[in-house]
């Protein structure tokens, strides 16, 4: 039965949204990290960094057309999409491990043959889970609202995952390499992560279903779907805006990261932890996770980050939970272009703030949370709007090509954001690995993290406010797609005896 009203109960909402909390231990790691751990621990120049960095994810952002067009052909008794997330989990989790382990003893031109091949192959795990468990989303329910709930959901935990990975991913590592060395550090951090992802995505797998199948189903070229595509005006806005809003993610995290541990004042860092007592050698869980400065101050950077990525997410989560009302009320055009608008100028204005006023910095990263969060799932719940837009308008419903160039976009801005930052770093700044504290260096931390971002965030403001699907759009194609469905399933009811 196509039952496009289907309402979901909690619990499948819940499984669902595990499955991008799993992602997002790997995705959130690569935002935040993964550009300094190639640089700072696993001894790659600046250069060869930003080699591994974009074309593995370019790599990847070419397949996840060719993951949607063998998505769609998919048949199998669990569906199209969900066996997808069980084939990927276990090779998902061990890849993830091999990524950030350092080989040791070899030589620089083997640690980059290796870095790219397992960052390559774990880029195409993420495109074979991610991309089917994106459109999985899709063909859960007809139901706008419905989605928009389910799209919340998973927003919530996707920010948990983030406050886990921001937040205790820099102290775990020092916790480990004490003794040891960074290296190790990673490893063990990155197995724990592992381990959790492959728990999600057999949840997601075991307790989710798919109920949306299309009117008609025809089977068409690759070539045909994506000439109908090409028609598909609000889906061109939206693939620029998405290669630009990923884009934001990877260049900030790489930007903030260094901001953090070469810009801003330690002494003033040093103050602000003290006052919350994580100074006092103490035994316990705090002491355990990492997150206790020693007496040598060497962490102190670790710290203070992560606490910053905390607030901002912990804030996320809370006002993420906003969407859903906000949706109804001004529709989910209006309120990406206001909460992208405003993150904007909270960005702008990191660039004012001098290397003492910590407080201003977390101040400003609640405030660009505020104004970020209610936008996180309207996004996605945009690209299902516009797989609807295609079956309403040529009377085709290819969900999982939609979201897979969509993906494509989507990698292709976190490939050029990370490899950006460190263009623009060398080129302008004469950014080098091994004086990343260089006075040129630093005001480019502050002018990338700053003004740059800021710029990205207002292009994405614009390419928003030119997207056609607004609130009266949406709800007219939703309710002549709805009836089309229901006009379909009774002339193919079989016929009763009289």
């Amino acid at each position: 039965m196509n039952n496009s009203s289907q309402k979901l109960s909690f619990f499948e909402k819940a499984a669902y949204s595990g499955g991008d909390a799993a992602a997002n231990f790997v995705f959130m790691t690569m935002i935040l990290f993964q550009l300094n751990f190639y640089t700072d621990v696993f001894g790659l120049t600046a250069g060869a960094a930003a080699a591994i960095l974009l074309w593995p994810r370019l790599w990847d952002a070419f397949f996840d057309p060719i993951m949607g067009i063998l998505a769609d052909r998919t048949r199998t008794r669990w569906g199209k999409f969900r066996p997808w997330i069980l084939w990927t989990a276990l090779p998902w989790a061990m890849v993830m491990v091999a990524a950030y382990t350092t080989p040791k003893g070899w030589s620089l031109g083997a640690l980059i043959a290796y870095a790219a091949i397992t960052n390559t192959l774990l880029m195409t795990l993420y495109s074979m889970n991610n991309m089917p468990y994106s459109a999985l989303g899709g063909v859960m329910t007809g139901d706008l609202n419905e989605r928009t709930r389910l799209n919340s959901y998973r927003f919530v935990a996707v920010n948990v995952a983030q406050f886990i990975v921001g937040g205790f991913t820099l102290p775990l590592v020092a916790k480990f390499s004490i003794g040891h060395d960074r290296q190790y550090g990673w490893q063990m951090t990155m197995t724990i992560w592992a381990v959790l992802c492959l728990i999600l995505f057999l949840i997601t797998f075991l307790f989710t279903r798919e109920r949306i199948e299309p009117v008609v189903e025809r089977t068409t070229s690759a070539r045909q779907d994506f000439k109908d595509l090409w028609k598909n005006i609000p889906w061109r806005i939206m693939f620029v805006m998405t290669l630009i809003h990923f884009a934001i993610l990877s260049f900030r995290g790489g930007a903030l990261y260094n901001y953090y541990h070469h810009y801003a004042d330690k002494e003033a860092m040093y103050e602000f932890v003290a006052k919350l007592g994580l100074t006092e050698p103490r035994s316990g869980l705090l002491n355990t996770l990492g997150y206790i400065v020693d007496q040598q101050r060497s962490n102190v950077a670790d710290v203070f980050n992560s606490l910053i990525n905390m607030v901002g997410t912990a804030t996320t989560i809370i006002v993420i939970l906003l969407s859903p009302p906000l949706a109804r009320r001004f529709g989910k055009k209006a309120v990406a272009v206001a909460g992208f608008g405003l993150a904007s100028l909270g960005t702008f204005a990191f660039y004012l703030l001098p290397p003492e006023n910590v407080n201003g910095m977390m101040a400003l990263t609640v405030i660009i949370a505020i104004c970020y969060a209610p936008t996180i799932p309207l996004v996605w719940a945009i690209f299902a709007d516009v797989a609807d837009y295609s079956e309403w308008t040529i009377g085709r419903r290819f969900t999982g090509i939609v979201f897979a160039t969509i993906g494509f976009a989507l990698k292709s801005g976190l490939a050029l954001g990370s490899a950006s930052f460190l263009w623009i770093m060398e080129r302008f700044f004469h950014y080098d690995t091994k004086m990343p504290t260089a006075p040129e260096a630093v005001a480019g931390y502050r002018f990338t993290s700053g003004i740059f971002v800021g710029l990205l965030f207002a292009i994405c403001t614009v390419l928003l406010a030119l997207y056609q699907l607004d609130k009266r759009r949406t709800l007219q194609m939703a309710q002549e797609l709805a009836e089309r469905r229901k006009q379909a399933e009774s002339s193919s009811a079989p016929a009763t005896a009289t």
